[in-house]
């Protein structure tokens, strides 16, 4: 009897676990602790696509302009399971896209990278207040360098078969969707100084408008002592309308926008660049499996006759493209995603190269 008891509450325990790892993207503050290893979501394992495998699949991600914009440029896309999910040939095509306009990518995620003092492998945290660590703290020069020189793949998704050396040159960074759930006002001032938010996680109570502002305000000043690199700020993906609040979707809308529209408007360098991926998830074509790229009306970021359109009046604060319960964007939204970003790439990288 004892042996059986043993047993079951093994059992039990294995069951829990799974559950927890299975809800570890949700909404902050819904779990015990309020995250798992580092309040983001749980990493889709899978082996890294071979080179040849998944052409079709290639997402209709717009002309490339003559002579291929990325044209032996390398870039790494720091990230998690959504970030993953977005590169997966089965998924949203993002890395066949940016193989199409001549990017080697490489990519970081969990348990990757240099350790940092009290959390572990830096990969494993990529929320707002980690930006700080990855870019300006104690570990950040190591950490860079680490960004910098990595050639790897880690996530499955088709790429060039050959590297063209050197280093990364374009570094884009994202964080997960409980990033959304913002606390504070639209309109609050980013935070100066001392920062609450930094190191810590959306489940933090310094998780709010201002805070998570200011941590992008200071991140310019190590962004501007890097101009031989381009930094792409990918905005997090919305909440699904049932794991947010009006405000919290309010202040993720109003967050997003003030990225996009304001956070570099005196910055004086072209090294810095915003793709609103959160807006181009708030509207659809009838389903979350029905995108609208290419629809003259709904939310987008694009590039249209040679010219920025940004539009985000024409959707939700939430995201068009998650079930209840998961706001992992699907396949349709990562899609859309796709079409948009790869020639908005393409012209944040010549404007940055034209200087």
């Amino acid at each position: 009897m004892p042996q059986r008891r043993l047993g079951l509450l093994v059992a039990l325990l294995l069951t829990a676990l799974l559950l927890t790892a299975s809800l570890a993207c949700a909404l902050p503050g819904t779990l015990p602790g309020g995250q798992d290893d580092q309040g983001e979501e749980a990493p889709v394992v899978e082996e890294p696509a071979s080179e040849e495998a998944g052409s079709e699949a290639l997402p209709e991600a717009g002309p490339a302009p003559e002579g291929v914009a990325g044209e032996g440029l390398k870039l790494i896309f720091l990230h998690h399971s959504s970030g993953e999910n977005w590169l997966a040939d089965e998924n949203g095509g993002l890395g066949l896209a940016l193989m199409q306009h001549g990017y080697f990518v490489s990519d970081t995620n969990y348990d990757w990278g240099p350790t940092v003092a009290d959390l572990g492998p830096i990969g494993s945290f990529t929320d707002t207040g980690h930006w700080w660590i990855w870019f300006q703290g104690p570990e950040s020069e190591d950490i860079l360098q680490a960004v910098f020189s990595e050639s790897e793949q880690h996530a499955g998704y088709t790429r060039l078969p050959d590297d063209p050396g050197g280093e990364n040159v374009i570094v884009m960074f994202k964080s997960c969707f409980p990033n959304s759930g913002l606390e504070g006002a639209p309109d609050d001032l980013p935070t100066a100084g001392e920062n609450p938010l930094r190191g810590l996680d959306p489940w933090s109570g310094a998780h709010t408008v201002a805070n998570a502002k200011g941590i992008y305000v200071d991140l310019l000043e190590v962004f501007a002592a890097h101009p031989d690199k381009l930094f792409i700020a990918v905005t997090a993906p919305p909440l699904h309308e049932d794991e947010t609040s009006p405000d919290q979707a309010a202040n993720a809308r109003a967050f997003n926008r003030w990225l996009t529209e304001e956070w570099l408007a005196e910055y004086p360098l072209a090294n810095v660049a915003v793709f609103d991926f959160y807006n181009v998830l708030t509207s659809n074509a009838g389903s979350p499996e029905e995108n609208d790229a290419g629809s003259e009306t709904g939310n987008h970021h694009r590039l249209v006759n040679g010219e920025v359109e940004y539009i985000t009046d024409q959707g939700s604060d939430t995201s068009a493209y998650a079930y209840p319960g998961d706001s992992h964007p699907t396949a349709s939204g990562n899609q859309k995603a796709s079409e948009e970003f790869a020639p908005l790439l393409d012209y944040f990288v010549q404007r940055w190269l034209d200087g």
